[in-house]
């Protein structure tokens, strides 16, 4: 007979995710909005929800919605334009109340972090008192509420933290992850996409509970390591660990949500530059160049209209990257309908790593230095060219991959 201390776990971790993040400081620093249905956009004429309350959420709306469309299900609903370098500030606030609990903590995005708890259980007490002292700590520092997920693994924490919102603290001892995950569909697992879905449908696998009927190592051989955790993540024992530092950014990109079917290209153009000349002083913030760029924009008829580019030099210049943008729209647009542009570095690396015979010149250099210090001080574009003077209202957004410190501290 095994004994099972309930109040010392093996292996401890928490997901702390806040809810309706954004529209949740509106309505805490609004007292006006608080009990409304709320919608965050991307400025004051942005299309596209970026989140919304849960008063909202009552009618049905949904992150990604069409403001427009969300309007017809809630008349009453009140559009607010994102504050980025608020819920920024905020979310920097919240993750180092967290370090002061345990220092291993994963900034997973800018409302969502993993808390491996486990050598923390002599100092604060079970994990059920310290998942209850986060919970308190979050309150305590920021006036907003979350939902925590507690297991023993990162994967059944995400699934848990998801079952009861807003405000919901929720646990699955380790112990008793398999079988709590055994009717549950796979494709309600983090991570898990509609092509492994369909993939595992062909060996009928559609709850947790299927998978110890497949071999791990069929799962090995079509997806990897990926496959191999995916079989552990149903039986409730996520090998994954939680990974306190921050990895150098594999990709690093911009890209905007248009209003729908824009088919002007002076239109495109003006948007495609914002997107050049905010990754360019990105890369150059953090010091890094990239050779190889995704330059795509999306339409409703055809997806995604584009591909790679390559400069001939590792570069982080916004004019290089817009012509870039201009030969691919000659090469892959004729006229259609565009909702999103995107620009993305494919292999940001530390910039001067690498000599070339035909390297910019010391000007341009210089030229970028100053005008990313002036810009850095008096505010996002103060000196732009040109024609973004009279470019359309694009406020920031935070990028889903933010975290506190480093590359991926971006709007």
């Amino acid at each position: 007979m095994t004994i099972i201390n309930s109040d010392h776990w093996q292996r401890a971790i928490i997901l702390v995710d806040m809810n309706a993040f954004f529209a949740a400081i509106e309505q805490l620093d609004f007292n006006e909005l608080r009990h409304k249905p709320i919608a965050v956009t991307n400025g004051e004429q942005g299309s596209c929800i970026i989140t919304c309350s849960y008063e909202a959420r009552a009618y049905g709306i949904k992150t990604g919605m069409r403001f427009f469309e969300a309007r017809k299900l809630c008349p009453e609903l009140i559009r607010r334009p994102s504050r980025h370098k608020r819920y920024a500030e905020v979310s920097r606030t919240i993750m180092q109340a967290l370090r002061d609990i345990t220092p291993d903590i994963e900034i997973y995005s800018v409302d969502e972090a993993f808390l491996d708890i486990t050598h923390c259980q002599k100092l604060y007490g079970s994990p059920i008192k310290i998942a209850e002292l986060v919970k308190e700590k979050v309150w305590q520092v920021a006036k907003l509420p979350c939902s925590i997920g507690l297991s023993g693994d990162k994967s059944t924490a995400k699934f848990a933290a998801n079952l009861h919102k807003p405000n919901g603290l929720t646990i699955i001892p380790p112990w008793e992850a398999k079988e709590r995950l055994r009717r549950v569909p796979v494709s309600e697992l983090w991570g898990v996409g509609k092509g492994i879905t369909e993939f595992l449908a062909r060996y009928r696998v559609v709850y947790c509970g299927d998978m110890e009927k497949l071999p791990i190592s069929v799962l090995a051989q079509r997806f990897g390591n990926l496959g191999r955790r995916l079989w552990n993540i149903c039986q409730g024992a996520d090998p994954d660990p939680v990974r306190p530092t921050l990895a150098e950014p594999k990709s690093m990109g911009h890209g905007k949500v248009l209003p729908p079917n824009v088919t002007d290209e002076k239109m495109l153009l003006i948007y495609f530059r914002h997107m050049c000349e905010k990754l360019a002083a990105r890369l150059r913030r953090n010091r890094l160049a990239a050779q190889e760029f995704f330059i795509g924009a999306k339409s409703y008829q055809w997806g995604w209209l584009g591909g790679k580019y390559k400069t001939a030099y590792p570069c982080n210049d916004g004019a290089e990257l817009y012509a870039l943008c201009r030969k691919m729209l000659r090469e892959h647009w004729q006229g259609a309908a565009v909702f999103q542009v995107q620009v993305t570095a494919y292999d940001p690396r530390p910039e001067g790593q690498q000599l070339e015979l035909f390297l910019p010149d010391e000007e341009s250099h210089n030229a970028h230095q100053v005008i990313d210090t002036i810009n850095q001080r008096y505010g996002e574009f103060t000196i732009a060219p040109a024609s973004l003077l009279n470019r359309s209202k694009m406020p920031n957004v935070i990028s889903p991959a933010w975290k506190p410190e480093g590359p991926k501290q971006s709007v």
